[in-house]
């Protein structure tokens, strides 16, 4: 259960069952990130999944758009799918959808993600841990502040935890300033939440056990 010194966050759990959806809404969980195959850092939930989560849930259900396990460079073909599952969440009700694009040499892909973000609206949009593998993400939330659309970034400073990447991701809350918020992840749990926040200052976090 929540916390009470934590009650002022908002926590997103990350989720891949109407199980763990129903359960994580009952914990206490602000917001879902539904996901298919974790193993491989999430893909795009099947539409039965989608409908079967929006009919349980009253909580507001972030949609994975990721079409491979696998790099963040994406074909054209790939982004056309990604179109196509992002207006099958539209259809499903859901709030919004995560997704990153990156550049061979790793940098934000600016163009497809405006792209992508455009096609997206009037939903909310975030741009996923891709982020964490471009050479500066304080850099890389810049470039991402200057795309209109985005809501918020995902993201754990680029760090295999939000603790190890604390002074990342205090640069880039700095960076994302009022209109941008950082959604700061990477192995945050129920029970280092309260750590995590001395930390780190972030408005948001996300998790798989952050309501468990």
């Amino acid at each position: 259960m929540r916390n009470p010194d934590t009650f002022h966050l908002i926590l997103e759990a990350c989720v891949e069952t109407l199980e763990q959806c129903i359960l994580a809404e009952k914990n206490g969980a602000d917001r879902l990130e539904l996901c298919a195959d974790l193993s491989v850092g999430g893909l795009t939930p099947s539409r039965e999944l989608l409908d079967s989560v929006m009919a349980a849930v009253k909580i507001p259900v972030m949609a994975m758009i990721r079409p491979r396990a696998g790099n963040f460079v994406c074909s054209e073909e790939e982004i056309e799918e990604m179109k196509h599952s992002i207006l099958v969440c539209k259809t499903a009700g859901v709030a919004g959808v995560v997704f990153g694009c990156l550049t061979p040499d790793g940098r934000i892909d600016v163009a497809q993600t405006s792209e992508l973000v455009r096609f997206a609206l009037p939903l909310s949009v975030t741009f996923h841990k891709a982020i964490d593998e471009t050479p500066d993400p304080v850099a890389a939330t810049s470039t991402l502040k200057q795309i209109p659309g985005i809501q918020r970034i995902l993201t754990s400073g680029g760090a295999a935890t939000a603790l190890e990447g604390q002074e990342v991701l205090r640069k880039m809350i700095e960076a994302a300033g009022e209109g941008l918020t950082i959604l700061a992840a990477g192995k945050v749990t129920s029970e280092n939440l309260a750590d995590v926040h001395h930390a780190v200052g972030a408005k948001e976090y996300h998790g798989k056990r952050i309501v468990f």
